[in-house]
């Protein structure tokens, strides 16, 4: 028996019986929910990389894999598809969610009642989000994951999480309702929602329905590009994701690149170059979005003032780079790009990890009296000076001052991920943008010219990558001198093994993503020449064909001479 056609649905099923088991169990059981979500979120990463080692082994054609859980046969039935793009966003799902657990297993899972169940039905969205293969389950997915970030923004209460997550919640569900709004409109033009037959029937659309097919594919993107943080879609964002706890935060830094990810299948699906007349559909809105997003970004982060306003401006930054790659629709472009959703990623959610134990260092005079700021746990007190020190008057060591191993440890965490965020070298953030850079002046690759001149737009998304480069790094040098340089009389913060292992763990994979940039990039690099051509995604969904029952198998051996 092939286990691999099933291994497709089951990220959404464990996270959906682990939710339900620890329903049961109630808030007396804590300690033992915490282990259950834990090994099942492990399990989840572990099933993740499974279907991205699939993926990487198998040819193209038969490298996108199509489950039917409920063996009807497409457009009818409901289906599933693991290909290189939603294996890739699987497994960084799966990172980034056992991570922030490990951080919240600390203190934060207590700070509120269901935290572990919210969090299993939130990977249950993310996941549903990544594999499923039509709109109407795509909507139900996005309400599941938005149902239980509702919940998780909430966690730990306070003043600035419940207005920030009233204006979430709103937001989010005009969001939801402009998501139902477009789906009807596209499925009274072409009588269908699976995407794979969309993409099909959408070039064979009379030219009187078209006008009202982009109409409900515009309202349809707007719904997704205001998750993914677009300018002026995304004034939610920085207060909702600055107020919440740091494992939801990180957890958080993967919404947003739900719509992204949602954004690009569609649009390389539906309005590719194979669309007749709507080929391309609203490329240069997506372009131009994407750079009026860096710019709005790039002028917020020079006036920001705590570390995770900082690291929130940075997903909209981001986001900007990656919507604008994804408008050009060139294959290498979009190969950078993801190769900096990943690296990018990853470095935001060990940020607002790290922001947290960062402003543990600061004393109570320190902190700026806003109502968002939460109560620390208490410090340490100051390490005396060794014996046989040289001292000045006051008794302060001139030279050879000692510093504890929590402000080293917080101090190269925090070089570690501005150097990501900016793109400096030597870390994979420079990699990434790098590619972004080489993409943009060779279109067709190194040693392969062409007559063409450089488009106006990608001269200005290159600039617009230096100079909110030079922004980030001007903000993260001013954040790093008034917390780590300034000499203030500071106690060390008291930090937790459990608290510094995820961001070890997500730093430590940006460096092997550093020292194995070839191989992921190759991975990348095939996942963009698979949406560039989708009728390999299309004939994948269409051929797939539902298992015979039983009787049907009998019935066909008797029929046979």
């Amino acid at each position: 028996m092939n286990l691999m056609p099933h291994l497709i649905v089951a990220p959404i099923l464990l996270p959906l019986l682990t939710a339900a088991c620890m329903l049961l169990l109630g808030e007396k059981h804590r300690p033992l929910k915490a282990r259950i979500n834990l090994i099942s979120t492990l399990l989840g990463l572990g099933i993740s990389v499974m279907l991205l080692l699939w993926t990487r082994e198998q040819a193209i054609p038969a490298s996108i894999g199509v489950y039917l859980p409920s063996n009807w046969q497409v457009p009818f039935g409901i289906a599933l598809v693991v290909d290189h793009l939603s294996a890739l966003m699987l497994v960084l799902t799966g990172i980034i969610a056992s991570c922030a657990l490990l951080f919240a297993m600390a203190r934060w899972d207590r700070a509120g009642a269901s935290f572990h169940a919210l969090f299993q039905i939130q990977l249950m969205g993310l996941y549903g989000a990544f594999l499923t293969a039509d709109l109407f389950n795509l909507f139900v997915f996005f309400e599941v994951l938005l149902a239980a970030s509702y919940g998780l923004m909430l966690h730990g209460s306070g003043k600035a999480r419940v207005s920030a997550g009233l204006h979430y919640i709103s937001i989010n569900l005009l969001a939801s309702s402009l998501f139902l709004i477009g789906a009807a409109l596209i499925y009274g033009v072409t009588g269908t929602l699976n995407m794979a037959d969309l993409a099909l029937k959408i070039p064979l659309v009379p030219e009187a329905d078209r006008g009202l097919l982009h109409a409900g594919a515009a309202i349809l993107a707007v719904a997704f590009l205001a998750k993914a943080g677009m300018w002026p879609l995304n004034f939610w964002l920085v207060p909702a994701y600055s107020s919440a706890s740091a494992p939801v935060a990180a957890l958080f830094a993967i919404m947003t690149k739900v719509g992204i990810y949602t954004v690009l299948r569609l649009w390389t699906l539906l309005f590719s170059g194979q669309a007749g007349a709507s080929a391309y559909f609203a490329g240069d809105w997506l372009i131009y979005g994407g750079m009026a997003t860096i710019v709005c970004a790039a002028i917020a982060i020079l006036a920001a003032q705590r570390l995770e306003r900082m690291a929130s401006l940075s997903i909209l930054v981001s986001a900007g780079i990656l919507l604008s790659a994804v408008g050009f629709a060139q294959p290498n472009l979009t190969s950078a790009a993801l190769f900096y959703l990943v690296s990018s990623t990853l470095a935001l959610s060990a940020l607002f990890l790290l922001a947290e134990l960062i402003e543990r260092s600061r004393s109570s005079a320190d902190l700026v009296l806003e109502d968002d700021v939460e109560p620390q746990p208490s410090l340490s007190e100051s390490i005396p000076p060794p014996r046989g020190s040289n001292l000045d008057d006051d008794q302060k060591v001139v030279v050879g001052l000692i510093i504890p191993w929590t402000m080293a440890f917080l101090g190269l965490s925090f070089i570690a991920c501005a150097l990501l965020i900016i793109g400096m070298p030597p870390l994979s953030g420079f990699i990434g943008k790098l590619g972004l850079l080489n993409a943009l002046l060779n279109p067709l690759g190194l040693g392969n010219a062409t007559d063409a001149p450089i488009s106006t737009a990608a001269w200005s998304l290159l600039a617009l990558l230096i100079l909110s480069g030079l922004a980030s790094l001007i903000a993260f040098s001013r954040m790093g001198i008034q917390r780590f340089w300034t000499p203030l009389e500071r106690p060390s913060p008291i930090l937790r093994r459990i608290e510094c292992l995820p961001i070890v763990l997500l730093l430590g994979l940006c460096v092997v993503l550093t020292f194995k940039a070839e191989p992921v990039l190759r991975y990348t690099q095939a996942a963009a020449d698979t949406l560039n051509n989708p009728e390999r995604y299309v004939m994948a969904v269409i051929a797939t064909r539902p298992v015979p029952s039983p009787q049907a198998r009998a019935a066909q051996q008797e029929v046979q001479p």
